[in-house]
């Protein structure tokens, strides 16, 4: 992949598909190709090879997605596993039918079972039971890598899969319905340090462990994969550091510098006690996460802060 090469950003919009774009353009690619949900229907599988037959991109980064936090993945399941599994499928069908060299498929690291040995090795894939919060989407994103290993087997293609951890930064989801837990709790403490509230409550009881990746090192991650590695196997994409929900809520408060008291309601779900991936694998290839959890939350609040 050269700096003129076509190079589509599906999702371009996102978290993760708008930290791509950063890093892409900081690096000097000049020949990106991009489309509004507007301009391109994903779910439609005609719309999709239409836009691969007419603008024949060379390398993807399949980053669109329908993602969200617990509430989320409860209240909308049937939309979590359609819209993912329809998407996923239309790009990677459409890759492979028009001969694009490499796709890089982003898929999560709620693919692996809910009480997996920690830190999670790619080979605990399909290993035991899901968390039930977000099977449907796990479901998806494993059938998603999946289905790049069995084109690259049955079809010669070089389809590369990455699970990243949880990931936060500019462009993420702050909707408290159904975002995921540190974009929400930013918003959580700014509203409260503004409306000057006595105390804020919290879901769950801030005990279980989470690994935050900051969305530009994922970027970062993934442009290094995509020039690098040309493997079957599946790449877990993290700081291979976690941390508790009450000690991140600790910094987000004091990032804000909201001064109130923080109460858990322990009648809330926590979801998955502890989340954490092995990361040897990407290490070993020559590649670590950049930015401390303090830094990054900083800059997350910054664009928060200004862009809302």
């Amino acid at each position: 992949m050269n700096k003129s090469s076509k190079i589509y950003v599906a999702g371009h919009k996102g978290l993760v598909g708008s930290a791509i774009m950063r890093k892409l353009q900081l690096e000097g690619y000049t020949n990106l190709i991009i489309r509004s949900k507007n301009d391109l229907d994903l779910t439609r599988q005609s719309d999709v090879e239409g836009f691969f037959a007419k603008e024949r991109p060379e390398y993807v980064f399949l980053a669109a997605a329908k993602v969200g936090g617990i509430v989320a993945n409860n209240t909308y399941p049937a939309e979590f596993i359609y819209s993912n599994l329809i998407i996923q499928t239309n790009i990677i069908h459409a890759s492979y039918k028009y001969n694009i060299k490499k796709l890089l498929f982003l898929g999560s690291s709620c693919i692996y079972p809910k009480f997996a040995p920690q830190p999670m090795k790619e080979e605990y894939l399909l290993t035991g039971a899901l968390e039930a919060t977000n099977e449907p989407y796990a479901v998806a994103k494993i059938a998603g890598l999946k289905m790049c290993q069995s084109y690259n087997r049955q079809y010669g293609s070089n389809f590369i899969s990455v699970m990243p951890t949880n990931l936060y930064g500019p462009n993420d989801n702050f909707d408290l319905n159904n975002s995921h837990v540190l974009p929400a709790l930013i918003r959580k403490f700014y509203e409260a340090k503004l409306e000057t509230q006595q105390s804020v409550t919290l879901w769950g009881t801030g005990s279980p462990c989470r690994e935050f990746l900051f969305a530009d090192d994922l970027a970062n991650a993934c442009l290094f994969l995509m020039l690098s590695y040309d493997e079957n196997e599946i790449v877990n994409i993290g700081t291979g550091k976690d941390i508790t929900i009450e000690e991140v809520a600790g910094i987000i408060k004091d990032v804000i510098g909201y001064k109130g008291e923080v109460l858990w309601d322990d009648t809330k779900p926590d979801g998955t006690p502890r989340k954490l991936l092995d990361v040897t694998k990407i290490n070993e290839l020559g590649w670590q996460a950049r930015t401390s959890l303090e830094e990054g939350i900083k800059k997350t609040y910054t664009w928060y802060a200004e862009t809302y």
